[in-house]
């Protein structure tokens, strides 16, 4: 089993979301966050006083799928989330050791 973790900007999660569910993955959280990586700084100017942040928004995406799964759902993410521009984000992928459900105990892929 696979983590897929996703940064992505707002605008790109909805597209994200309904193409996973029509592909079969449904499961997914979701957390909005703030970071800084190379797009750096944005100046704003308000009321005459410039202000520069360095946190930008993302939406994080955690999905844990089946080995065979990994390739499908970062692709999915790529399709949607690349502008091109600084800022679109990262993926990453890990390793997950053991899932288990709760209500019924099923373990490792059935819990999926």
């Amino acid at each position: 089993m696979k983590m897929v973790i996703a940064y992505t900007r707002h605008e790109a999660f909805e597209p994200i979301r309904m193409e996973l569910l029509e592909l079969g993955f449904p499961s997914l959280s979701i957390s909005e966050v703030k970071g800084s990586g190379r797009q750096k700084g944005i100046t704003e100017h308000y009321r005459g006083s410039s202000v520069t942040n360095y946190l930008r928004p993302k939406i994080k995406i955690e999905c844990v799928v089946a080995d065979k799964d990994v390739q499908t759902i970062v692709d999915t993410v790529l399709k949607h989330a690349r502008t091109g521009s600084i800022g679109d984000g990262k993926v990453f992928i890990s390793s997950i050791e053991e899932a288990i459900r709760i209500r019924t105990e099923e373990k490792g892929d059935e819990a999926l």
